[in-house]
């Protein structure tokens, strides 16, 4: 009896989320209230009070559900350079596969940077998702350190601004296709726009377009060029 007693709550608690989930993401946050949560899913209020202390922890409780593009472990720093440019080029270009492919994922991305207002009970929620990017972004610094710092020495500063020239490049490209994902094909663009960026900092050996890594400035800019026209299409 106690352990189908666990099920159902367990059960309960996926539908609250998921009900939740579904409902954040047509209306907004701050405009849907826990009493609609509770009869979009056929539950009371004081099911979701028993799951959750607040629309703030079941906020939370949606966001730890999948791992955004932006929160990837970081890649490990090999010994042979090349080897956490190679791995963490993979994982940006696996972060836009999983966003095409999960309907999640792309749902929870979508309610975390459009359909909520950080204000009263939810700040805490941003101060955390603040934290949770700023380790990311300073996974990838370390990754550029590591790999430019002994062929073309980086000051920190120049470190980071590569960092998140990367992170908002990844970002702006997954906003833009979520708007209209019929505009460009977010893998096969993301690819190229990703391989170039990292053609301009020296590190294309690794990418998957090889013609970059010995290609000069003209060449680069020549698939920049390409990667714009392909996203304006």
């Amino acid at each position: 009896m106690a352990r189908r007693s666990k099920q159902d709550a367990l059960a309960t608690r996926k539908l609250i989320l998921d009900t939740a989930e579904r409902v954040f993401a047509r209306r907004g946050v701050s405009r849907t209230s826990l009493q609609e949560v509770a009869q979009r899913a056929g539950v009371s209020r004081g099911a979701i009070y028993w799951h959750f202390k607040d629309k703030a922890a079941l906020f939370e409780a949606i966001m730890q559900r999948v791992l955004l593009p932006m929160e990837q472990p970081p890649p490990r720093l090999a010994e042979t350079r090349g080897d956490a440019i190679a791995e963490l080029r993979e994982r940006c270009i696996d972060a836009l596969a999983r966003i095409v492919a999960d309907p999640q994922v792309r749902r929870v991305f979508e309610i975390a940077i459009h359909k909520v207002e950080y204000v009263d009970e939810l700040e805490a929620v941003r101060d955390r998702r603040r934290e949770v990017s700023r380790l990311h972004l300073a996974s990838i610094e370390r990754v550029m350190l590591h790999e430019l710092g002994t062929g073309m020495p980086l000051r920190r500063a120049e470190a980071h601004a590569a960092a998140l020239g990367l992170h908002s490049l990844l970002e702006g490209l997954i906003q833009n296709w979520m708007l209209d994902p019929s505009a460009f094909d977010l893998v096969e663009v993301g690819t190229r726009v990703v391989d170039t960026y990292l053609a301009g900092l020296g590190l294309a050996r690794t990418a998957a377009l090889p013609g970059l890594a010995k290609a000069d400035g003209k060449t680069v800019a020549s698939a920049a060029a390409a990667t714009g026209r392909a996203v304006h299409q």
